[in-house]
């Protein structure tokens, strides 16, 4: 009778979701974001800017007071270094950045959680067929205030020569309106007839 009874419990118990469920839900339910963002490698460098997203495939860094832009169109990820008029360009599946923009990725099988501490859910992302693809450590803070209640903090990206680049995310919003421009780019690479430089 006893067991009978705490059987029926358990099963009128309400099961919580597990923590990567939460974390794929959440990253559903999050079509756009907009943030400031501050960077710093490896080296100890440190860069600031904002970062626009659009989830699936687009996500947009404009650095302060540098000539380097970071663009994924929904294809392609483009590094663009106007400097020295240079773009370097990867299919969006071969970089870290892969799990958080694909709302079609099943996390289940390229994630783990690694940490939950308290308000907090770390989870590592990493391709196991393709290593090579470097790994994406992502920060969620619980926040009942945004979608799926789960805030992107920010993560660390490990790329397959060891060389580890840490962002943090500061004044997030959640699903505002980007516009489509933003994930477009002028090419260093190609010049203008009549224009001088």
């Amino acid at each position: 009778m006893i067991r009978t009874l705490i059987l029926a419990a358990l099963l009128a118990t309400p099961v919580a979701a597990a923590p990567l469920d939460e974390v794929s839900a959440a990253l559903r339910a999050t079509t756009s974001m907009t943030a400031r963002f501050t960077q710093t490698a490896g080296d100890g460098r440190v860069a600031t800017g904002r970062m626009q997203l659009v989830r699936p495939g687009k996500i947009r860094f404009d650095y302060d007071k540098s000539s380097l832009l970071i663009v994924a169109d929904g294809r392609a990820l483009s590094m663009i270094d106007y400097k020295v008029g240079q773009v370097s360009q990867w299919p969006i599946r071969s970089s870290p950045l892969a799990a958080l923009l694909d709302p079609a990725k099943d996390l289940a099988r390229v994630a783990r959680i690694v940490d939950s501490p308290p308000g907090q859910i770390r989870v590592a992302a990493r391709d196991p067929k393709r290593p090579d693809y470097g790994t994406l450590t992502m920060v969620f803070v619980r926040r009942a205030d945004v979608p799926g209640g789960l805030m992107l903090a920010g993560w660390t990206a490990l790329d397959a020569q060891n060389n580890r680049t840490e962002v943090v995310l500061s004044d997030v919003r959640s699903n505002v309106a980007v516009a489509s421009s933003a994930f477009k780019f002028r090419d260093p690479r190609i010049r203008i007839p009549g224009r001088v430089g």
